[in-house]
């Protein structure tokens, strides 16, 4: 068997799996278990799968086959043009999220500190440390979750720092010109509605956030009052129907906005700390 007929047999399983983009999908685990990059699949489609090259494409198909989402089974997500490591000990970090850091990039001049409160990945600790001049820490209650962020940051050579604890119980008052975070907002009730990918595989502490999707916002947004110097910005994701609640919250708070992402979702609040 070539590799062109391999990659038509694992697109044609998750064809019939109603696997979202089967073709790419099947490409990604095949390079994956060949150790190249895509386009090496291509350039080589006539060469003889090797017995190994099939094994580990098999055990992959298999996988993303019972739920398991791609990106745990290779390992990497990118993220702002850089790739990061993911387990399931982390949540993958998505496209939207890439606005957290847009809209914090776009407040960030003279900024000295940064918290990310729920660092997860690093994604956005690592990416804002990559991206500024500021000292960064990202936060997290799980310490597995942690060690995935540090290896991220080392194998980037980000500057980050990190620190488990609840929020940012951790760190001192009036340190940081920007809270960032990206918190769970899933509510509990709603959990069967997720796809199998996320429901079965992605930690539950970094997708729920209580029975209506809010307590971890009523929580943050009093913290990062205490976190943040005076004038700094708070910048959080929102669910897509979490806007008008958020804004609530905010209440005296100064120059509080709404970003969208590109499909017009209210996807981030930004506030400044009076």
């Amino acid at each position: 068997m070539n590799l062109r007929t391999a990659l038509l047999q694992g697109q044609k399983l998750l064809e019939d799996a109603k696997i979202a983009v089967p073709r790419l999908t099947a490409e990604v685990l095949l390079a994956h278990a060949i150790g190249c990059d895509r386009p090496w699949l291509y350039a080589h489609s006539d060469e003889e799968l090797r017995e190994l090259w099939w094994i580990h494409y098999g055990r992959y198909l298999h996988q993303r086959l019972d739920g398991k989402p791609t990106q745990y089974i290779t390992g990497r997500q990118e993220f702002f043009g850089r790739e990061f490591r993911v387990t399931p000990d982390v949540l993958i970090p998505r496209p939207e999220t890439e606005h957290v850091v847009e809209e914090a990039l776009k407040r960030v001049a003279g900024a000295a500190a940064i918290v990310d409160v729920g660092t997860g990945s690093g994604a956005i600790a690592v990416t804002l440390a990559l991206e500024t001049q500021a000292l960064v820490i990202g936060t997290d209650v799980s310490t597995a979750a942690l060690e995935i962020a540090a290896e991220n940051a080392r194998r980037l050579g980000a500057g980050a720092r990190f620190v488990a604890c609840d929020l940012a119980g951790a760190l001192p008052a009036a340190a940081f010109d920007l809270v960032v975070s990206n918190p769970p907002y899933v509510p509990e009730g709603d959990m069967t509605t997720l796809q199998k990918e996320v429901r079965e595989h992605e930690p539950s502490v970094a997708l729920y956030g209580g029975a209506d999707g809010f307590e971890i916002y009523r929580r943050l947004v009093p913290e990062s009052r205490r976190l943040l110097r005076q004038a700094g910005w708070l910048i959080m994701e929102l669910a897509y129907n979490a806007a008008s609640e958020v804004t609530r919250m905010l209440e005296g708070w100064c120059d509080v906005d709404i970003a969208c992402d590109l499909a017009g979702v209210a996807r981030v609040i930004t506030a400044r700390r009076p």
